[in-house]
């Protein structure tokens, strides 16, 4: 099997989910609650922010549950790769 090929996949994949995490964060300043393109978004990331939000104390207004899990999602992506790079 080619891990080069598997290596760029997952970097796509992750790099993709980033996206879509930024694009509903900011998204959140513009759009209602209800809107259905956030609520789609939210479908997609929801799952992944949740837990991050029960382990993170209040911060008032602020959520910094995004910015948790774009670094988490960016270092796993990248241990994944180097991992399969050394295959």
């Amino acid at each position: 099997m080619n891990f080069e090929f598997l290596a760029l996949v997952i970097a796509s994949i992750a790099r993709l989910f980033i996206y879509v995490v930024i694009a509903s964060a900011l998204l959140s300043f513009f759009l209602p609650p209800y809107h259905p393109v956030r609520e789609a978004l939210g479908r997609i990331i929801e799952p992944f922010l949740g837990p991050i939000r029960n382990l993170m104390p209040r911060t008032g207004m602020v959520d910094f549950s995004p910015m948790i899990l774009i670094l988490a999602v960016e270092l796993l992506s990248q241990v994944l790769i180097k991992i399969l790079l050394s295959l």
